[in-house]
C-alpha cells in the first residue's frame, strides 16, 4: 500500500471504479494510520509525562512534595489504565474487522 491512492483502485484496468474494492483499500489505510498514531512513542511515555507534570505540579522546584508524589503516581496509573483499556479495545476491532473482510 505504499503508493497511497492512486490509480490502482478499480482493479479490473476497464475504467470503472469497484465500490467495494475502494472501501477495503480505505479501511485499510485507516486501519494503519490508527495503528501508526496509537504505536508512536510521543504517545505514551512523552504524553503521560507532560499531562501528569502540568496536572501535578503547580510550581516546580527542587523536589517534590508528598502530594504532589502521590499525584504524579495516580496520574500515571490512571494514564497507563486507559492505555491499556483503548489498546484492547482496538485490538478487539481490529480482530473484529480482519474477521469481516
Amino acid at each position: 500500500m505504499e503508493g497511497g491512492f492512486g490509480s490502482d483502485f478499480g482493479g479490473s484496468g476497464s475504467g470503472k471504479l469497484d465500490p467495494g474494492l475502494i472501501m477495503e483499500q480505505v479501511k485499510v489505510q485507516i486501519a494503519v494510520a490508527n495503528a501508526q498514531e496509537l504505536l508512536q512513542p510521543r504517545v505514551s511515555p512523552q504524553r503521560m509525562t507532560d499531562k501528569c507534570f502540568r496536572k501535578c505540579i503547580g510550581k516546580p522546584g527542587g523536589s517534590l512534595d508528598n502530594s504532589e508524589q502521590k499525584c504524579i503516581a495516580m496520574c500515571m496509573d490512571r494514564y497507563m489504565d486507559a492505555w491499556n483499556t483503548v489498546s484492547r479495545a482496538y485490538n478487539s476491532r481490529l480482530q473484529r474487522e480482519r474477521a469481516n473482510m
